[in-house]
């Protein structure tokens, strides 16, 4: 009857296996850098951005947002950001960025 829509040109296997490796090193620098204690003052920030890079490897391309609109791409990044921001407010007033304690 019809052809599906091209939406132009979609990841290959090799790009998927690379992101996925991606991913494996990143999880592993994740539970790493919980063991390292010279990273403490730094350990909350630095998890929440591995997470977040985690988060977006996986929304572009196994969730194939990469090849869609940018509108559903704000559909994720927007609760995104609010989710981010109300956590670290909450982590702030709760004294978990607190190096040296109270």
């Amino acid at each position: 009857m019809g052809e599906p829509h091209a939406h132009g040109e979609h990841a290959t296997i090799g790009t998927y296996v690379k992101v996925a490796v991606i991913l494996t090193v990143v999880t592993a620098l994740e539970f790493s850098a919980i063991y390292i204690r010279a990273l403490t003052p730094i350990l909350v920030p630095l998890l929440l951005v591995l997470s977040l890079g985690k988060f977006a490897l996986v929304i572009l391309f196994f969730m194939h947002l990469r090849y869609d609109t940018r509108a559903l791409s704000a559909l994720f990044v927007g609760p995104l950001v609010l989710a981010t921001g109300i956590v670290i407010a909450l982590m702030t007033l709760g004294g978990a960025f607190l190096i040296f304690g109270r």
